[in-house]
């Protein structure tokens, strides 16, 4: 088995934080800002002090390969993201950049024999924070969304993510991206922003897949009126109505499976005075899970809300949803295979969350590697996963993929002429 140097996995960490640090010990680094090219830069500067070769897509996804000894074979990709959410934290995203780095700095320093290119990624606005959608890059690659579409998407300040892109620096050759041809699978690492692999005391997330998920705006409308005149029992109150609009829902969605999760986490309040009743409220209902016999339940229960509550009435819409995405089996057990091999605890795990591997999936045998998440925290500035977990994580990284490498190009299926 072969280990990647601990002290070279916290140099990273520490040093990747800097980019978009906000001293409060998290990071805001959007995609294509400022913070997001220092940070590009930094994994350019390693990369060549390395002598590996850095190439972009179209896109700004950027490519770093180690090549191999084998006569024109498929490469394998290890990638994630640098980006982050507002004030953010320390290893989403940029963990499995170290990762893919850490993998690729121990190949070449060590001299380990190898057959395929090996490929360290970064994948372009995965979070979506200022340019939504979210993992738009993979999702332009695997046919989810029109780039041209995706060139139009706004920031808050009304900057597009083609002039973004433009003004990068790093957009390069649509001959570049990633593709069914030139490589043979990808594998992503990544903290499990949950409380489960710490609860259960396991080292190592063996992840079979990404949930399916339901995303409903349900909304609710009555009358605004003046909120010192309207005696209560003249009221049509759409907040009320929303308040037990969602009371009714968790209660029905309770009786679903223990493993369903569902969050209201968007509220819009019309027209949103102190002195004014609402006449108007619309929010979300986002809810995950595996088996998408539960998701149609959740569907069902939506749909059986009142048509009225509190007077008002009550609609409801679908604004996206997602199938479950099953993992390449083989590299399942090759991640389970390494992580045993190596001594550390492990289970099997399904994502809550979405990632570019979930679309990569679709072009590519691919599987992720997930680590623990230090009480569940994610997507905060308390996010954090100690140095030896990474560490961890990334030795079990670094032997999948020299396992891969052995006895893994039967897996590569280029497409048919």
């Amino acid at each position: 088995m072969f280990i990647c140097d601990k002290e070279r996995v916290k140099d990273k960490i520490e040093t990747f934080a800097q980019f978009g640090a906000a001293g409060r010990g998290g990071i805001t680094r959007f995609s294509l800002s400022k913070e997001a090219i220092q940070a590009r830069n930094e994994f350019v500067k390693r990369m060549k002090a390395l002598k590996i070769k850095v190439f972009t897509d179209d896109l700004a996804n950027m490519y770093a390969t180690v090549p191999g000894s084998g006569p024109a074979l498929p490469g394998i990709v290890m990638a994630s993201h640098l980006d982050s959410v507002r004030n953010g934290g320390n290893y989403d995203g940029v963990l499995g950049v170290i990762a893919a780095m850490e993998v690729a700095e121990t190949i070449v320093r060590d001299k380990i024999p190898h057959r395929h290119p090996v490929t360290a990624m970064v994948w372009t606005n995965e979070e979506g924070s200022l340019y939504p959608p979210a993992m738009m890059s993979s999702g332009i690659l695997c046919g989810k969304f029109e780039k041209e579409a995706m060139l139009l998407s706004k920031s808050p300040e009304g900057k597009t993510f083609g002039e973004a892109l433009e003004a990068g620096g790093f957009a390069g050759d649509p001959a570049n991206r990633l593709n069914p041809r030139d490589y043979a699978m990808m594998l992503e690492l990544h903290i499990e922003q949950g409380p489960v692999l710490e609860a259960k005391k396991k080292q190592i997330g063996v992840v079979e897949g990404v949930v399916g998920m339901v995303n409903y705006r349900i909304s609710t409308r009555g009358q605004a009126d003046h909120a010192g005149t309207t005696p209560m029992s003249y009221r049509k109150d759409a907040l009320l109505a929303a308040a037990d609009a969602i009371k009714y829902l968790h209660t029905e969605l309770d009786k679903l499976d223990k493993n369903l999760v569902y969050t209201t986490g968007e509220l819009v309040v019309h027209p949103c005075v102190h002195t004014v009743i609402p006449d108007y409220v619309e929010f979300s209902l986002d809810a995950r899970h595996r088996d998408p016999e539960v998701i149609k339940q959740v569907v069902k229960a939506i749909r059986g809300l009142p048509k009225k509550l509190d007077k008002c009435a009550v609609a409801y819409r679908e604004a996206w949803a997602r199938k479950t995405v099953l993992f390449n089996r083989d590299l399942v057990k090759m991640v389970e295979k390494q992580a045993k091999a190596l001594g550390y605890s492990s289970m099997k795990i399904y994502s809550g969350a979405g990632h570019d591997a979930q679309y990569a999936a679709e072009m590519l045998p691919t599987t992720m590697i997930f680590v623990p998440s230090k009480d569940g925290h994610s997507h905060c500035e308390e996010e954090f996963t100690p140095v030896e977990d990474a560490w961890r994580g990334i030795n079990v990284a670094l032997n999948t993929v020299l396992a891969a490498d052995a006895g893994f190009t039967e897996f590569h299926r280029p497409p048919a002429d």
